[in-house]
């Protein structure tokens, strides 16, 4: 998987493995993906070995998590809400209009 500046799996295998845990289906996040559950179960593999841990266990289409995949579902489903929250405020404002440079972040 390619990665950028943080040392993380890539956010399309995150947003898999996000909307496969909220359903606890990978039928479902294929659905709502629009992906095969193929291509689902592809996408957790791959996470799974790059993270050298299990996330889901369980054959078929129901998806059981294991610890890990609990708490990575949890700072995903979490890390989603503060997400939308900052999306909301911004939308609700008119950045548009303003021409003041944000301040620039530190990027260690």
């Amino acid at each position: 998987m390619i990665h950028f500046h943080y040392d993380i799996p890539s956010l399309t295998a995150l947003e898999v493995f996000e909307a496969s845990a909220r359903h606890l289906s990978f039928k479902l996040a294929a659905s709502e993906l629009e992906m095969t559950s193929g291509e689902i179960r592809r996408q957790i593999k791959a996470i799974e070995g790059e993270l050298g841990v299990r996330l889901i266990v369980g054959p078929g289409s129901d998806v059981v998590l294991t610890s890990a995949g609990e708490d990575l579902y949890r700072l995903l489903a979490s890390s989603s809400a503060r997400a939308s929250e900052v999306v909301s405020i911004i939308t609700r404002r008119d950045y548009s209009r303003t021409a003041t440079p944000a301040r620039r972040m530190d990027r260690t």
